[in-house]
């Protein structure tokens, strides 16, 4: 089984909802950062990848038809040219909502992860984003540039940019699929990121 999208939208863009919808629609599970929490072995998988280690990219997907969001989202140009028939997919939003959104729940939860997760996100950010986390204008220039890049890096044919307002249409088109019959998923917002980021942490910290 090899990925049929590679999900190139940083955190934070409906990267859950779109998680929800691709497993609806392809039948199979989508990598999430939900799943490095699930997976906690792969955190130095990640960490590997952000300091230019060779990663088996194949055994770290293996099993799943998609990958959207932080870190995945930080490595499109690796898993574009590995999975050559993938749709990629830009999640996007305005960027001053993306910046209140990513500065009120990943960049402060990033602090408080566990050492090992702390010390991922920064070898991510610092090598694929920017460090300077409480930097509003740093970190809107850093999601721009991400989107330039993406949006300049991947042949038309294989791109979709996408907002969540959009909905299923341009997804199933893209796809070849048939829309379902219900409503589009919505899921984490802040007052949710937040809860399932504090039941995360007490179960890394208590076990």
């Amino acid at each position: 089984m090899s990925l049929r999208v590679v999900g190139a939208g940083l955190g934070r863009t409906g990267t859950l909802s779109l998680k929800l919808a691709l497993e609806r629609l392809l039948g199979g599970p989508c990598y999430h950062m939900m799943e490095v929490f699930a997976h906690p072995e792969h955190v130095a998988v990640w960490q590997a990848a952000a300091r230019g280690r060779a990663v088996d990219w194949r055994a770290l997907f293996s099993g799943y038809r998609a990958a959207v969001d932080w870190p995945a989202a930080s490595f499109w140009p690796e898993l574009m040219k590995l999975f050559p028939d993938a749709l990629v997919l830009l999640s996007v939003r305005d960027a001053d909502s993306w910046w209140r959104s990513a500065h009120d729940t990943i960049f402060p939860a990033s602090r408080q992860a566990p050492p090992e997760w702390r010390a991922m996100l920064d070898d991510i950010f610092a090598a694929r984003f920017t460090s300077r986390l409480d930097d509003r204008d740093t970190c809107i220039a850093a999601f721009e540039r991400h989107n330039t890049a993406v949006r300049e890096g991947v042949p038309r044919a294989r791109l979709l940019e996408w907002r969540a307002s959009d909905g299923w249409d341009p997804l199933c088109a893209a796809l070849g699929l048939p829309v379902p019959a219900e409503p589009f998923p919505r899921a984490n917002t802040t007052e949710e990121f937040l809860t399932r980021f504090s039941a995360a942490r007490e179960l890394q910290t208590h076990g």
